[in-house]
């Protein structure tokens, strides 16, 4: 059993990692750093392994967010985040759709370039203090008026972790537009094939040769498993 495990080992080419939870913890001030997430990342990256973080991140654009881990001590560059905005992006672009924004403000200029007037469709992110009722209101009206109603959301996680505590993620509030509207919505983030299929290709890894690891056990985990990939689970973050 010890020579087949060292044997999976060698065959590990890259990893995927999740960030909050993983690397650290949000809150107050952006955060901070998980006890010994800054030199893992620099070990990861000494070994010679690929490495890409995959995030639902939704509170701000890549740049930004990358530039929070950069004065946290983490060596990343934005190449290598894959985040659900860009993909709802390419995704919205695909199938000429014009989205009402229901996420958070710092999160808007990833989608400057996209068309928004008159919208036939709802982007759901983690809005954060945008999720009031009348915000919510407003995007459920959009979404019942419509003959054949869309709703996008940028993840399902149900919680997640900052430094004072376990704060509501996006996915309970796509719950309860789906059941107000009587409608599927189409998940972008984590655990959606394709963002774990972009950050694989990204990567250059196929999938029996990546790791993922996370603290989600259902939408980094699971999602991971359902493409090929092997995972881990860390027990920091949202893990009980």
């Amino acid at each position: 059993m010890a020579e087949r495990g060292r044997g999976w080992a060698r065959a590990v080419r890259g990893l995927l990692l999740d960030v909050s939870g993983v690397l650290y913890d949000s809150g107050a001030g952006g955060g901070v750093p998980i006890a010994g997430s800054v030199e893992a990342v620099r070990r990861i990256k000494a070994s010679g392994l690929k490495l890409q973080l995959c995030t639902n991140e939704t509170q701000a654009t890549r740049e930004s967010f990358v530039r929070k881990l950069r004065a946290m001590g983490f060596d990343i560059s934005v190449a290598q985040v894959t985040a659900p905005a860009p993909a709802a992006c390419h995704l919205l672009r695909e199938r000429g759709l014009r989205p009402h924004l229901l996420v958070h403000d710092d999160l808007v200029p990833e989608f400057a370039e996209i068309n928004k007037t008159n919208p036939n469709c709802v982007v759901l992110g983690d809005a954060a203090e945008n999720f009031t009722y009348a915000n919510l209101n407003e995007a459920f009206r959009l979404l019942i008026g419509m003959e054949k109603p869309v709703l996008i959301s940028l993840g399902k996680g149900r919680y997640y972790k900052e430094t004072d505590g376990l704060k509501l993620d996006v996915g309970a509030y796509m719950k309860a537009l789906e059941y107000a509207c009587d409608v599927q919505a189409e998940v972008v983030g984590k655990p959606a094939k394709r963002l774990f299929e972009s950050a694989l290709a990204e990567l250059g890894v196929p999938p029996e040769q990546a790791i993922m690891i996370g603290d989600d056990i259902v939408n980094d985990v699971g999602g991971a498993q359902q493409c090929g990939m092997r995972a881990l689970q860390v027990r920091t973050g949202k893990y009980r």
